[in-house]
C-alpha cells in the first residue's frame, strides 16, 4: 500500500479519472457504500482507463485470447460514502511490467479522500490462464502516459 500512501497532489492531479453516483445497491443496511464495493469501483475504472487508451477488454478476450486478472489487493478506508455521493475514482499507474501493471486507485468525494489502494493485476492467457507478456501496443500506451505526467 506504500504506492497508494504516498500519492502527493500532482500525482493526483495527473491520474485518470472517472465519475460515478452511489445507488442503492452499492450501500450495506446502515447506508453507507458496502467496503468491498469499492473494489468494484476501481475495477471499472480500470477498465475505463483502458479504454481510454484505446483498448477494449472485449476486444482483447475474443481477439487476443488475453485479459488482466487481479493479483493483489490493499486497500485503506478513511471516510464512508453514501446513498447519491458523487465520486471520482482515479487510476495512476505506480509500475509497469512485462506481465503485470500495479495501480494506485483513490476513491474521492468533493475532493476527501474516502478510500485508497494499490492493485496489481497480472496478464494471462485465457485459455490456460497462464502469465503472458502484455502486448507492445498496451506497454507503449502506458509508458507514454506515465511520461506525458508531470514530477514523473
Amino acid at each position: 500500500m506504500r504506492a497508494a500512501r504516498q500519492a502527493g497532489p500532482a500525482d493526483h492531479a495527473a491520474a485518470f479519472r472517472w465519475a460515478l453516483r452511489v445507488y442503492w445497491e452499492d450501500t450495506d443496511a446502515a447506508g453507507i457504500v458496502f467496503y468491498a464495493n469499492y473494489l468494484k469501483f476501481f475495477e471499472r475504472a480500470r477498465s475505463e482507463w483502458l479504454r481510454s487508451l484505446g483498448f477494449e477488454q472485449e476486444l482483447l478476450r475474443t481477439g487476443a485470447g488475453l485479459g488482466f486478472v487481479v493479483t493483489d489487493t490493499a486497500l485503506h478506508y478513511r471516510e464512508p460514502a453514501r446513498l447519491d455521493d458523487m465520486l471520482e475514482v482515479t487510476v495512476q499507474v505506480a509500475h509497469v511490467g512485462l506481465a503485470s501493471l500495479t495501480v494506485a486507485q483513490q476513491a474521492r468525494r468533493a475532493g476527501r479522500l474516502l478510500a485508497e489502494g494499490t492493485i496489481r493485476v497480472g496478464c494471462v492467457d485465457l485459455g490456460t490462464f497462464r502469465p503472458r507478456r502484455v502486448p507492445d501496443d498496451i506497454l507503449a500506451k502506458i509508458r507514454g502516459q506515465r511520461q506525458e505526467e508531470p514530477n514523473r
